[in-house]
């Protein structure tokens, strides 16, 4: 069993997804940072698809009850278990009454805690993931908070596994993204266009506060319309790393909480630099580099080769 003693600014339990259901409403509420995730499950020699902790902010504190393999992926972070300091992205023994302590995050926003063994939380639809709006999956489809208990199915301790530090993305801003043309970038005037995809100082954005696992509203120049477009299309559906602008011209990056959009779809985030959305956080610089589909393929091959070589042979 593990408790929570501080749940920090924010905690979740999620998962792979509840993939597959977007035609009936059901958005995949999935861990935003799908590379953090996946290898968090190898480091504590879980299955794919195991429930994970992901956490904001500074001071997340748990009890472990048991004997178990622990680690935290994701965002850097200083962190403890008891008094002694633990390597992100390394497994680490925990005994039983152990404490687990995130001081503070140094890069990045959000980081993963994972257990060895199952953590007994709801599977709803498929998943494990919480489902915030409809509130179920997870722990009582909500946030964690202090006091909170979850039992642990089958723990166990693994031989110490680690993933090498240059496999470990860099979260620190400004942050580059790689975007494709969605449908209505012909939306957008010549100039929008120009000055939107432009590495220079006035092209840049900034992560507005009025951000969470929906979207993140991004602050700067407005985006202007062509005269003769509308501000807003007939309702479709929309994926992950979806970038919307509503009529005000600031992009908003959808995440993995919504299945459908009436916003003009600049463009979308290639698959390759979506996990790099969930370490986006208030204030952070953003800057966007048009690509091709060619190029967004070859980034997500040389992402899944990189993901493949880290896992032992």
């Amino acid at each position: 069993m593990i408790e929570i003693i501080n749940s920090a600014w924010f905690t979740l339990v999620v998962d792979g997804g509840r993939n597959g259901y977007a035609d009936v409403g059901v958005p995949g509420s999935a861990a935003l940072d799908q590379f953090a995730y996946n290898l968090l499950n190898f480091l504590v020699g879980n299955e794919n698809g195991a429930p994970v902790l992901e956490v904001m902010g500074n001071e997340f504190t748990v009890k472990v009850n048991c004997e178990t393999t622990c680690a935290i992926t994701g965002a850097q972070v200083t962190a403890y278990v008891d008094d002694k300091q633990i390597t992100p992205w390394v497994s680490f023994a925990a005994r039983t009454g152990s404490t687990i302590r995130v001081k503070q995050v140094l890069e990045g926003f959000r980081y993963y805690v994972g257990f060895s063994g199952l953590m007994n939380v709801d599977r709803v639809i498929d998943s494990y993931s919480t489902n915030l709006e409809c509130r179920f999956g997870g722990f009582r489809g909500r946030p964690l908070i202090k006091g909170d208990r979850i039992g642990l199915k089958e723990p166990k301790v693994v031989g110490e596994r680690f993933v090498p530090e240059e496999v470990i993305p860099a979260m620190e801003q400004p942050h580059v993204l790689r975007v494709l043309e969605g449908p209505e970038f012909h939306y957008f005037t010549s100039e929008a266009i120009n000055r939107l995809f432009e590495k220079k100082d006035h092209s840049w954005y900034i992560v507005s506060t009025k951000s969470n696992r929906t979207g993140i509203r991004l602050e700067g120049k407005p985006l202007i319309f062509r005269k003769e477009m509308d501000k807003s299309i007939t309702s479709e559906g929309i994926l992950p790393g979806t970038i919307q602008v509503p009529g005000d011209g600031l992009p908003i990056f959808m995440l993995n909480e919504r299945t459908i959009g009436g916003y003009a779809r600049i463009g979308m985030v290639a698959k390759a630099d979506q996990d790099r959305l969930a370490h986006l956080k208030p204030k952070d610089k953003v800057f966007f580099q048009l690509i091709g589909i060619d190029e967004a393929e070859r980034l997500w091959r040389q992402k899944i080769e990189l993901f493949y070589r880290t896992l032992p042979q």
